[in-house]
């Protein structure tokens, strides 16, 4: 049970354009401690409306388990690392989980620290 809101697990979704990419973000944000996890999931299709037009593009999915409390300094990360003018970026609070996993994440994640 996180003694705070800050101490929430979430879990953020992202896309980008290339496996490149998609390996270089999930590894700098593990390294940096602002995240616990990143799975990287390939070969989506999005189709999106961008600039008054009807986009369709083969994209990765990023899924990082992260904090609440770690969220803006990620986003800050993503918006660097990220090649896109707008990146993605939606957070969902992990309602319900293993308790081990869920203290496994917020023991990983230490926003603050550099490594």
């Amino acid at each position: 049970m996180p003694d705070s809101d800050a101490d929430q697990v979430i879990v953020v979704f992202t896309t980008v354009g290339s496996e490149d990419q998609a390996n270089s973000i999930s590894e700098e944000l593990v390294q940096r401690n602002l995240a616990a996890c990143v799975n990287v999931v390939p070969a989506i299709k999005s189709v999106y409306r961008w600039k008054g037009k009807i986009w369709q593009d083969e994209e990765f999915l990023l899924i990082i388990k992260t904090t609440r409390q770690a969220f803006q300094a990620l986003r800050r990360a993503i918006k660097t690392l990220h090649s896109y003018d707008l990146p993605e970026l939606l957070a969902i609070p992990a309602a319900m989980g293993d308790d081990a996993v869920l203290d496994w994440i917020r023991s990983v994640v230490k926003p603050d620290e550099e490594s």
